[in-house]
């Protein structure tokens, strides 16, 4: 496909997340590079993932701000490489109307649940993100296009740390990229660990975020509340915490492998699930514990009642390394929610 059409109003039905070039007119230019904008994966990497693009190269003028973009020296290489720059030089056409008229006011709204204190002395709270129709955010993982949100809950008082608890991700394509995340609506559970449990925690976190639709654009939140003890059962919190995936042992997992050999820029993982046939399209995310390695959508095939997963594993050195096997998390997702596995061992 050619560079952005005059009106590019479909061209951003691929995800613009951008990595600056410069200002036009008072307006900050941007070109299409997914991943490679946030990545953690190195040049090497982040040339493939830009190549990606010139299936459908697009380009579009944003006044907003990214927090996080890639040095104009890495990212001038695979932009000239791949033909975006020129490309990117047409976003100078009017914008959509789409990309026009989106604010993350006007998509985006969010709030604590305070929820209730547990027998553990931790408080089982939630983060509300209700978005407008069509609109998604991203899981953890959140696949070579999307982007995971970041959380800082330093602002707080009483708080020793925070456990996560991800309801199940749902699978999306877009152009011929996968991400997991959630459409809508997210409410996720947070349990906060206080200092003092005889002491109310009051929470103070601010969140940098992803949200998609036909555009996507960087949202952040800040948002406090407090939890006032002993506080009462949120029934959202509850079905929350229910749309947590399964462990391998609820799952019926019998046994899981991993075999890992060297590539030129990091490590080569395959993941071995002896599992029951899940329902619907399976599709399996591979995280390390390590999240400056970036990790490959991973190929999955089966036979029989058993499950491979392969994906490559890519360290910001760009070469191959010594992985905690310990540290690797594989998700399976499926029509029927989530299995969750930690740790992968050696066959």
């Amino acid at each position: 496909m050619a560079g952005c059409p005059g009106s590019i109003a479909h061209s951003a039905l691929l995800h613009p997340w951008v990595a600056p070039l410069g200002s036009v007119s008072g307006q900050r230019l941007w070109a299409a590079s997914f991943a490679a904008a946030l990545g953690p994966q190195p040049p090497a990497r982040r040339q493939l993932v830009i190549s990606h693009c010139r299936h459908a190269p697009y380009c579009i003028v944003m006044t907003v701000s990214l927090r996080h973009t890639l040095p104009h020296s890495l990212l001038a290489p695979a932009l000239f490489a791949s033909g975006l720059f020129a490309s990117a030089l047409l976003a100078l056409a009017p914008q959509p109307l789409a990309a026009r008229d989106a604010s993350q006011d006007k998509v985006l709204q969010a709030s604590v649940l305070t929820g209730w204190t547990t027998p553990e002395g931790t408080r089982m709270a939630a983060l509300r993100l209700d978005l407008a129709p069509g609109w998604k955010t991203y899981w953890r993982s959140p696949g070579e296009a999307g982007i995971p949100p970041q959380f800082d809950w330093s602002g707080s008082s009483n708080l020793r740390g925070v456990r996560v608890h991800w309801p199940s991700p749902q699978v999306f394509h877009t152009n011929g990229m996968q991400t997991l995340g959630y459409k809508d609506q997210l409410i996720l559970p947070v349990e906060l660990i206080p200092l003092d449990p005889s002491q109310p925690v009051q929470l103070d976190v601010n969140v940098d975020l992803g949200i998609c639709r036909d555009i996507c654009m960087p949202a952040s939140l800040t948002l406090d509340a407090a939890m006032d003890m002993p506080g009462a059962r949120d029934p959202q919190i509850v079905k929350a915490l229910s749309k947590q995936p399964k462990s391998g042992k609820e799952a019926g997992l019998a046994s899981i492998t991993c075999a890992v050999e060297p590539i030129s820029d990091g490590l080569r993982l395959t993941a071995t699930m002896a599992v029951q046939r899940q329902s619907g399209t399976e599709t399996v995310a591979i995280e390390s514990a390590d999240r400056s390695v970036w990790v490959s959508e991973a190929h999955v095939s089966r036979e029989g009642k058993t499950l491979t997963a392969v994906a490559d594993l890519v360290p910001p050195s760009g070469q191959p390394f010594a992985l905690d096997r310990s540290g690797v998390t594989v998700t399976l997702i499926s029509d029927q929610g989530a299995v969750e596995v930690k740790g992968c061992p050696g066959r």
